[in-house]
C-alpha cells in the first residue's frame, strides 16, 4: 500500500499521541482517542497518516454500509446479503466537520418519495462511511451539540437510526473515534468526554534540536510528497506489520487476576465515575502486552493504560486542568501488585515495551514534535511569556497606586438562569429561547430547501383540499411539491455572556473580591453548561482593558479572573465604553449571536471630568440598542447609596445582589430581567 501523504513514523516525536492511536488500531475495543493541545502541534497529521497503517476491511461488494462478507449485517438497507464472497478495500477514516448538518452525519431519507411512492430512498451518511473504519472529527469541543447527541448514540449503540414520520432506517456504526481539540477554544461536555477511551496532552517541543528536525522533514515533504513517502516506505510497512502481528496475538494475552486487581484499585483511587474507565484500562493494557509481543500483562502496561485512560476521567469541573498524580499510581500498583515494581520505560519482546511507540526511522533526528509545529509552538510560547510579562507591566504600573495583589475566588455556587429576551436564531445551546432545528414544534412553514422537518398535520391540511381536481382514486392522499411543510421548531440558543468586572479601590477589600470573583466563576460554570461564549473586560485606574476577547473558553476567562489585581479609581464610563465596542466588532463576526451584558459593580464611578455623567451616558448606549444587561451589586455595608441599581435602569437591564443570584435565594430573576428589558426595548 503506497500514499503520498505524510507518513506515520516520519511524525518527530509525541511518543504518548503516536502510542494511543496505534493501541486502538490493534484493539478497536479501546474505544477511541482525544488528541489535546496547542494548534500546530501535528494532531491532524498524525491522525491523518494513521488510515494507512490500518489492514485491509472484507466487505460484500456493492454495499454501501462496508457490511462483513462473514457475517453481514442482517438489516443492512442494501440486504439482504448472502455469507462469503466479498472484496477487500482499505480502512477508510471519514472527516466529519464541525458545521455538518444532522443529515450529512446520519444520512437523508428522501421524505418527498416516501410519502408519494411509499419507498425507503435513504441516502447514507458519514457514520455509515465510517463503519468499520476511523471517524476523525478535528477541533470536536466546536461540535453542536445535536451532533454531539448522535455521536453518543451511535458510540453507545453500534449503530445509527434514521426516521422522519414513522419511517425508519437503521444501519451498523462501528467506528474508532478519534478527535482532536485546542483546549483554549473551549471544553468538551463529560458525556463525549467520557466517550474516548484514551486521551493524549500534546505540546510541541522548546528543544531546537527537536525543532530542526521537525522542520527538515516538514520541507522535504512538501518539496516532494511522494519521494518523502517513499523513503518511509519500509518503516511503514514495518509497523503494519507489527500492527498485524498484534493483532493476531491479542486473544492469546491473558489478562491475570493480579492486574485485574491493580485496574479495579488504580480506578478506585482515583475516585472516577462509573465502570468504563476500568474495562478502557483492561483493554489498553491488553493492547500494549499485545503491541510488545507478550502474552502476559505486566503492572507496566497497567501503569502505562492508566496514564491514558484516567487523566480525563478525572475531572470534575471544566476549570480542572486533566492530569494523574504519578506518584500516587506508582503507590496503588506496589499496594496491589505484590513485589511488581511499575517500570516506566520497560524493554518487552516486541521491540521496545508495550509503552513505546515504533522507533524513529530515516533521518534520526529528535522527538518531541512533529511537523508543522514551529510557528504553534513560537506563537504559544509568546503567549505564555506575553501573559506574564502584561502580568508584569500591570504589578509595575500599580506600584504606589494602591493596587493590591490577586484574591482567590470564594466557592462557586449554582447561579440563577440569565436569558435573553426574545426570540433568537443563533448557535444551539442552553440559555435563551431560539428558532433551532431541534426542540418543540411550534407551527409550519413551506419549506425553503430540502425538507428535513416534517410537519405531517401541515403537510395533509395542504393537500387534502386538491384531492378532486388530482384525480385522487385510492385510499392514498396525492401529494405535490408544494403540499410539503417545514415544522418550525423552538428549542435553546448560546449566547455572549460579556463580563465587565469592576476592579477598582472600591472592590478591593479581600472579603468582598473573593466573593465577586466567586459569583464570576459561578456564571462561568454556567455559561459552560450552557455552551455559551464568554468575554471579559475589565476596568481600574484610569482604563478599562479587554482582560479577555469572546471565546468558547471558560477556563481561560477564570485564569484571567484568578490572576486579576485590584486597585485604583473606578473608571466605571470606560469599562462601558469598552464593553460596547466589544460587541461592536463581536456583532460583525457572529451576528446571530445575541449578546448578555453581566456588569459587576458596586455602582461607583470615580476618576476624570464628571465621572457620573459619563457613565450614565455611556450606559444609554445599551438601552437605546435593546442589549439585554445584569447589574451584580456588589455594594456591602449597613449604608448602601443603590448605585448600582440605578446604574441597572440606565442600561435598561436589572440589578441583583450577591446573595440573591444564588439559585435558590431568587425566584422570578429571568423574569426581571426580561420584563426591564421589554420596557426599555
Amino acid at each position: 500500500m503506497t500514499s503520498d501523504s505524510f507518513p506515520f513514523t516520519a511524525v518527530v516525536g509525541q511518543d504518548d499521541l503516536r502510542l494511543a492511536l496505534l493501541l486502538n488500531a490493534v484493539s478497536p475495543a479501546v474505544g477511541g482517542v482525544l488528541v489535546r493541545g496547542e494548534k500546530g502541534t501535528a494532531k491532524s497529521t498524525a491522525v491523518r497518516a494513521l488510515s494507512a497503517l490500518l489492514p485491509e476491511v472484507a466487505v460484500v461488494s456493492g454495499c454501501r454500509f462496508s457490511c462483513d462478507p462473514s457475517a453481514p449485517d442482517p438489516a443492512c438497507p442494501d440486504g439482504p446479503h448472502e455469507s462469503g464472497g466479498g472484496a477487500a478495500r482499505p480502512a477508510r477514516m471519514v472527516e466529519l466537520p464541525v458545521g455538518a448538518s444532522e443529515d450529512r452525519l446520519v444520512g437523508a431519507l428522501d421524505i418527498e418519495r416516501a410519502l408519494a411512492e411509499g419507498v425507503k430512498a435513504f441516502e447514507p451518511g458519514l457514520l455509515a462511511q465510517a463503519h468499520r473504519g476511523i471517524l476523525y472529527v478535528d477541533e470536536v469541543n466546536l461540535l453542536h451539540d445535536h451532533l454531539v447527541d448522535l455521536l453518543l448514540d451511535a458510540a453507545a449503540m453500534g449503530a445509527s437510526y434514521v426516521e422522519r414520520e414513522g419511517v425508519s432506517v437503521r444501519h451498523a456504526a462501528r467506528f474508532l473515534l478519534v478527535g482532536t481539540m485546542n483546549p483554549e477554544e473551549g471544553e468538551l461536555r463529560p458525556q463525549l468526554l467520557d466517550r474516548f477511551g484514551l486521551t493524549v496532552e500534546v505540546a510541541a517541543s522548546r528543544e531546537p534540536d527537536r525543532r530542526v528536525e521537525v522542520v527538515r522533514r516538514r520541507l522535504a515533504y512538501d518539496d516532494d510528497p511522494a519521494g518523502f513517502a517513499a523513503r518511509w516506505a519500509d518503516e511503514e510497512a514495518s509497523v503494519r506489520a507489527r500492527i498485524v502481528a498484534a493483532r493476531r496475538l491479542l486473544p492469546s494475552v491473558r489478562l491475570g487476576d493480579g492486574a485485574l486487581r491493580q485496574i479495579a484499585a488504580t480506578c478506585a483511587a482515583f475516585e472516577v465515575d462509573g465502570m468504563r474507565a476500568d474495562i478502557v484500562m483492561a483493554r489498553t493494557a491488553t493492547a500494549l502486552a499485545a503491541w510488545a509481543g507478550r502474552t502476559d500483562v505486566l503492572a507496566e502496561d497497567v501503569r502505562q493504560a492508566a496514564l491514558l485512560a484516567l487523566p480525563h476521567r478525572r475531572r470534575r469541573n471544566p476549570f480542572d486542568a486533566p492530569g494523574l498524580d504519578e506518584d500516587r499510581l506508582d503507590e496503588t500498583l506496589r499496594e496491589f501488585g505484590g513485589d511488581d515494581d511499575p517500570d516506566t520505560d520497560p524493554d518487552g519482546p516486541g521491540g521496545g515495551g508495550g509503552g513505546q511507540p515504533p522507533a524513529e526511522g530515516p533521518g534520526g533526528g529528535g522527538t518531541g514534535t512533529s511537523p508543522g509545529t514551529g510557528e504553534a509552538d513560537g506563537s504559544g510560547e509568546a503567549d505564555g511569556s506575553g501573559e506574564s510579562a502584561e502580568s508584569g507591566e500591570s504589578q509595575r504600573a500599580g506600584a504606589g497606586s494602591g493596587e493590591r495583589s490577586p484574591v482567590g475566588a470564594a466557592e462557586p455556587f449554582r447561579t440563577k438562569v440569565l436569558s435573553v429576551p426574545g426570540l433568537g436564531e443563533g448557535a444551539a445551546g442552553r440559555r435563551s429561547r431560539a428558532r433551532t432545528e431541534h426542540g418543540r414544534t411550534t407551527g409550519a412553514r413551506r419549506p425553503g430547501g430540502a425538507l428535513t422537518r416534517l410537519h405531517l398535520a401541515a403537510t395533509v391540511r395542504a393537500a387534502a383540499p386538491h384531492q378532486r381536481a388530482r384525480g385522487r382514486s385510492g385510499p392514498g392522499l396525492v401529494l405535490r411539491r408544494d403540499d410539503l411543510r417545514q415544522a418550525t421548531r423552538e428549542g435553546r440558543e448560546s449566547n455572549l455572556v460579556l463580563f465587565v468586572v469592576d476592579a477598582s479601590g472600591s472592590m478591593a477589600a479581600r472579603q468582598r473580591m473573593g466573593a465577586v470573583k466567586g459569583a464570576v466563576v459561578s456564571l462561568l460554570l454556567d455559561a459552560y453548561q450552557r455552551r455559551d461564549k464568554v468575554g471579559l473586560v475589565t476596568f481600574r485606574g484610569s482604563a478599562a482593558d479587554v482582560a479577555l476577547p469572546p471565546t468558547s473558553s471558560v477556563d481561560a476567562a477564570a485564569a484571567r479572573l484568578e490572576s486579576l489585581p485590584t486597585g485604583g479609581r473606578t473608571p466605571l464610563a470606560a469599562g462601558l465604553l469598552k464593553a460596547h465596542d466589544v460587541l461592536r466588532v463581536e456583532r460583525l463576526r457572529d451576528p446571530s449571536r445575541r449578546p448578555l451584558v453581566v456588569v459587576v459593580t458596586d455602582g461607583r464611578a470615580t476618576g476624570g471630568p464628571e465621572p457620573v455623567a459619563l457613565a450614565s451616558r455611556a450606559a444609554g448606549l445599551f438601552a437605546a440598542e435593546g442589549i439585554a444587561s445584569v447589574v451584580v451589586d456588589c455594594e456591602s455595608g449597613p449604608v448602601r447609596l443603590g448605585l448600582a441599581g440605578r446604574l441597572a435602569g440606565e442600561l435598561g437591564g436589572s440589578a441583583v445582589t450577591l446573595d440573591e443570584l444564588r439559585a435558590d435565594s431568587i425566584a422570578g430573576l429571568v423574569r426581571d430581567v426580561q420584563g426591564t428589558s421589554r420596557r426599555a426595548a
